[in-house]
């Protein structure tokens, strides 16, 4: 227990997650995990208590967890009829039902971060997990501990626990009860070697991590230095911010020059048009037959959003544009 203890410990210190000594609520639902963390951040000194919601999804079982809570835990239950939501909709109704206190932790493990990378890997096409500490106050004290490890602490403590009988009837169910057992039996170090993938997404820079993560679609984040990371969908490129054209400027392989004023070189967006035209210039590259691979790194001169030079293939009588 005592090495339990000290794991949690650094990783909450690592995150500054808790304050040393400070208030905090665990959501828990009576079972192993939650438990453990009410229990397991009380013995470290944090002033924690407990919050259960109940969503009344199953009959009297909810109400004995409920029940359980109040009275094993002390915990405060708070009743919101979730009977029908998906999971996606319980998890939002929960978020609103404590969104008014501070600091909130919830029992997530390491063995909940391999499922949620799995799943995302297949959902979202991205290893991205749970992170230790949530933008909305949420925080995640038990990443360092196994499912097996959260039990056996309570069984060390003697710690009565609830069992949730409908977790095997969920998505997460399925890839606990039937998907990670065959990828077990495929390697046997399967769960480590998920969290290794998280883990190589950890030395990427915040932004980028975070544009990697985010449902597919149209996005920019800017990296600093002058460097933009874009992403179309199912692609992702580096682009150079906008530089004032003041002068000559290198890009890539262009030098250009121009003395007009207001004048900047930015990489290609989509949707970008010529200015006063109805062109894009997508269909611009496309009739100088630029490959798409080129595209992204081709200079375009702008006013503004307008562009009003596309070196080697749009001329500005003002703008000198030469590919070395």
């Amino acid at each position: 227990m005592e090495e339990l203890r000290d794991r949690v410990e650094r990783f909450v210190r690592e995150h500054e997650l808790i304050p040393a000594g400070g208030e905090v609520t665990c959501l828990v639902s009576g079972g192993t995990d939650s438990t453990c963390l009410w229990h397991l951040l009380g013995s470290l000194g944090y002033r924690a208590s407990a919050l259960h919601v109940n969503h009344k999804l199953r009959g009297a079982d909810s109400e004995e967890d409920a029940r359980f809570c109040a009275e094993v835990l002390g915990a405060e239950v708070v009743e919101r009829d979730g009977r029908g939501l998906s999971e996606a909709e319980l998890r939002d109704q929960r978020r609103q039902v404590t969104s008014c206190y501070k600091l909130r932790a919830t029992g997530h493990t390491a063995s909940d971060q391999v499922e949620t990378v799995l799943y995302r890997l297949v959902s979202r096409g991205a290893a991205t997990g749970i992170a230790p500490r949530s933008g909305d106050g949420l925080v995640h004290p038990l990443l360092p501990l196994w499912r097996e490890e959260t039990e056996a602490y309570c069984r060390a403590a003697g710690l009565a626990f609830r069992v949730d009988a409908s977790n095997a009837d969920t998505k997460r169910g399925l890839i606990r009860d039937e998907i990670l057992p065959l990828l077990r039996r495929l390697h046997p170090a399967a769960d480590e070697n998920l969290l290794r993938a998280l883990d190589s997404r950890a030395t990427l820079p915040p932004a980028l991590a975070e544009l990697l993560a985010a449902p597919v679609g149209s996005k920019r984040v800017d990296l600093g230095g002058g460097l933009q990371a874009v992403r179309e969908h199912e692609r992702l490129w580096l682009e150079r911010g906008p530089v004032e054209l003041a002068g000559e400027i290198r890009w890539g392989e262009w030098t250009i020059h121009s003395e007009l004023q207001g004048l900047r070189v930015r990489g290609w967006r989509p949707g970008d048009r010529l200015a006063g035209r109805r062109r894009k210039i997508q269909d611009v590259f496309v009739d100088a037959k630029v490959p798409r691979s080129e595209r992204e790194a081709w200079p375009l001169v702008v006013r503004g959003d307008e562009v009003v030079a596309v070196p080697g293939i749009v001329e500005h009588p003002e703008v000198h544009a030469v590919r070395n």
